[in-house]
């Protein structure tokens, strides 16, 4: 009866670790906007409502081609083909997707 009960109590903590890793993406996101993109595009809530989820989907797809395309002769170029972007883009698009101008979500960021 306790070998269950303990798997029972990793399960759940298991579970739950894996929701916050979920959120904390979100999170990660929000502060690589916060830091990249506010100075150009404003807030976190205008720079997410700038596009619908399906249209963030897109930009980020095949390693963010369509977002690095969009900011190609910019003065955020270099950032969108450096490797920040590269490890950033995952975090930044679960960011901007959540909170896409369809979504209904609104982020606390100012």
């Amino acid at each position: 009866m306790k070998k269950s009960a303990s798997f029972f109590l990793a399960a759940v903590v298991a579970v739950g670790m894996m929701s916050t890793t979920a959120s904390a993406d979100i999170k990660k996101g929000q502060k690589s906007y916060l830091k990249t993109c506010k100075n150009c595009h404003g807030n976190g809530t205008k720079g997410a409502a700038m596009h619908t989820q399906d249209e963030w989907d897109d930009l980020f797809a095949n390693n963010g081609a369509g977002i690095i395309k969009k900011h190609a002769g910019t003065k955020a170029e270099p950032f969108f083909n450096g490797d920040m972007f590269k490890a950033q883009s995952q975090d930044l698009r679960d960011f901007l997707f959540e909170y896409g101008s369809d979504s209904g979500n609104v982020p606390s960021c100012g």
